[in-house]
């Protein structure tokens, strides 16, 4: 069997990392051999990127660069881990990938979003996850939760996380079958269990 690629989605302080790391835990469980990564990072090089986009001094990033950072991050984590990963039939489970930056540069700072499609085409190489978790969560409460720690996306107003979370909508609407919504509840163990569903659902048609 190949491997299976899972991806997490969200807007800020939804609790992506917390329920990809409790998903990877459960399936080690089950005696699968699981890898798991975050997006902008995972590597050497990809990890200096990601200091880059997110240090709060870099205000003058432009949407441009932003954008072609994250893209350049990604091809690194491909080529260098997913790929060869997925090649050896592992599950490889992923906080952050392309929707990000659809949602984000593209629908959130305007970038072009045929242009951010061809650009990640090559930058994953043609790499699709089997399953998108939408994990949504009301921004405000989301926001609330990183109101200590912000990074430079988080800091920005409110109308621009608002246009993040409306682009992730639309992403679900063109692609219900790969991105499901996951309505995170006041108890993690609770969002877990909704995640585990369908994780095991796309297990089931893989066996």
């Amino acid at each position: 069997m190949k491997g299976l690629f899972i991806t997490f989605e969200g807007s800020e302080g939804c609790g992506k990392s917390t329920q990809s790391k409790l998903l990877c835990e459960f399936l080690k469980r089950k005696g699968f051999a699981v890898v798991f990564l975050r997006e902008p990072g995972a590597t050497r090089i990809s990890e200096k990127i990601r200091d880059i986009l997110l240090d709060g001094k870099n205000q003058a990033i432009s949407a441009e660069c932003e954008m072609l950072l994250y893209m350049a991050a990604r091809a690194q984590i491909v080529s260098e881990v997913i790929k060869p990963e997925l090649a050896k039939g592992k599950i490889v489970v992923c906080d952050r990938f392309l929707d990000s930056t659809l949602a984000y540069q593209g629908y959130g700072l305007g970038v072009n979003l045929a242009a951010i499609k061809y650009t990640g085409k090559f930058a994953t190489q043609g790499i699709k996850p089997d399953l998108t978790i939408f994990l949504d969560l009301p921004l405000e409460i989301g926001l609330r939760h990183r109101a200590k720690t912000q990074d430079r996306i988080e800091q920005r107003h409110l109308s621009y996380h608002k246009r993040v979370r409306a682009g992730y909508l639309k992403l679900i609407k063109l692609e219900p079958s790969r991105i499901k919504l996951v309505k995170v509840a006041e108890s993690i163990a609770e969002t877990q269990n909704r995640i585990r569903e369908l994780v095991s659902r796309v297990l089931s048609k893989r066996s």
